[in-house]
């Protein structure tokens, strides 16, 4: 009996696999690149309907700039797109201005759960962990679930428990408890109270990547989780499309998959990023009862910020160092 051959197509199957898998670099290793001239970063303190104080209009832009001198310090320097979201969202998270770490507002037993999460776009790795209490920085710990576990999202205890194992820095639950909270006027009871922070790259390699942290809203149900820890609704990072971190009503950006849905508009439909992003945010949310809005940068360097609300801080920096920060 003549032993069968494999022909050129069938090997072809059997490899390809292999092939691929070699394409797309692990989470945390360094990915080769013909290095551009250009980059981009955008990032967010959130949206809502109301107004910024104007004593306090200065710090906000203070601390947006801050931010966005050292993002380009950073990427000018050749940093990735991963380790400035990363340094972005610290930076907020440590500052009490905004709904996020130290700045966390309270849940409607007066204690503060935090949600944050990170994507890589080179190879859709993503890391999450939701309802936290004592974790200082939770995107460090949305970075860590990322790139040393098999898992995308940890919650509560078991969120804290694997942070405090990998060295992430654990506080007292009273550590949340700032009074310097929030540049913007209160709006009236019957409306919702949110606020996030976020942030989008594209590095010089040309890759993507964007992470979301946030306290959630005022008087939230303990236990509720929005979309700033979900892939997808509230985060998400595809070198072939964007970088996307969204900010407002988190239940309706969960039931749209609002950062996916972008970049699937971009995919499929050939959309540019202000295209699908408007669509999204100003028509099919506006209609649907939710509010708030999202920053991105494509693929090839455009930021945009869509927004349906009254209000949305975010900023930008390019590969020229010129800083834009707006409120509105």
């Amino acid at each position: 009996m003549k032993k069968a051959r494999i022909g050129f197509p069938l090997l072809s199957f059997l490899i390809s696999p292999y092939l691929m898998a070699a394409d797309a670099a692990p989470a945390g290793k360094a990915v080769p690149c013909q290095k551009q001239s250009g980059f981009a970063a955008i990032v967010h303190g959130g949206a809502g309907d109301w107004d910024f104080k104007k004593k306090n209009e200065a710090a906000y832009r203070a601390a947006m700039e801050d931010v966005m001198r050292r993002l380009h310090k950073k990427l000018q320097a050749g940093g990735t797109a991963l380790d400035a979201v990363t340094e972005a969202i610290v930076i907020l998270e440590d500052d009490p201005l905004f709904n996020a770490g130290r700045g966390s507002i309270a849940n409607s037993v007066g204690k503060h759960e935090l949600d944050a999460s990170i994507m890589d776009g080179t190879n859709l790795k993503a890391g999450a962990v939701a309802a936290v209490t004592r974790i200082k920085n939770p995107i460090l710990a949305a970075r860590s679930v990322m790139e040393q576990s098999e898992h995308v999202l940890l919650v509560a205890g078991g969120a804290e428990d694997f942070a405090a194992k990998h060295e992430i820095r654990m506080v007292k639950p009273e550590y949340f408890d700032v009074k310097e909270k929030k540049a913007f006027v209160k709006p009236p009871k019957n409306e919702e109270k949110f606020g996030t922070v976020g942030a989008a790259v594209l590095d010089r390699c040309g890759n993507l990547a964007a992470g979301t942290s946030t306290g959630g809203y005022d008087g939230k149900l303990p236990g509720r989780v929005g979309d700033s820890p979900i892939i997808g609704a509230g985060t998400y990072a595809d070198n072939r499309s964007a970088a996307i971190s969204a900010t407002g009503h988190g239940e309706y950006f969960i039931r749209y998959a609002v950062a996916h849905d972008i970049t699937a508009r971009m995919r499929y439909q050939g959309q540019t990023l202000a295209q699908a992003a408007d669509a999204l945010i100003k028509d099919e949310l506006v209609k649907a009862g939710g509010s708030g809005g999202i920053i991105a940068v494509d693929k090839d360097g455009r930021t945009h910020a869509a927004y349906n609300s009254k209000a949305m801080l975010h900023a930008t920096v390019h590969a020229d160092g010129k800083i834009t920060v707006k409120f509105q």
